[in-house]
């Protein structure tokens, strides 16, 4: 995810640059009803972060930040329960 830095270093908002990894690619796939997003229905592998990633990108590119992983259904990394 450190291109996220990137992106937002070279001028995107923080905003921008996570759709520019989730809804973008999609939509670009054609599978915007499927992929890109948290919602029923919806593939997803979602990763938790400390911090706001809107008001800090590096909320999520940092590897210490990442608090739970859930990778095809199934919980990965689960920092949170410490």
């Amino acid at each position: 995810m450190r291109e996220l830095d990137w992106f937002v270093k070279m001028g995107m908002t923080p905003e921008q640059a996570l759709k520019a990894a989730t809804t973008e690619p999609a939509a670009m796939l054609g599978m915007e009803k499927s992929l890109g997003a948290v919602a029923p229905g919806f593939y997803a592998d979602i990763v938790a972060v400390q911090g706001d990633p809107l008001a800090n990108i590096t909320a999520v590119s940092k590897r210490e930040n990442i608090r739970w992983v859930m990778k095809a259904g199934r919980v990965v990394v689960d920092k949170a329960a410490r």
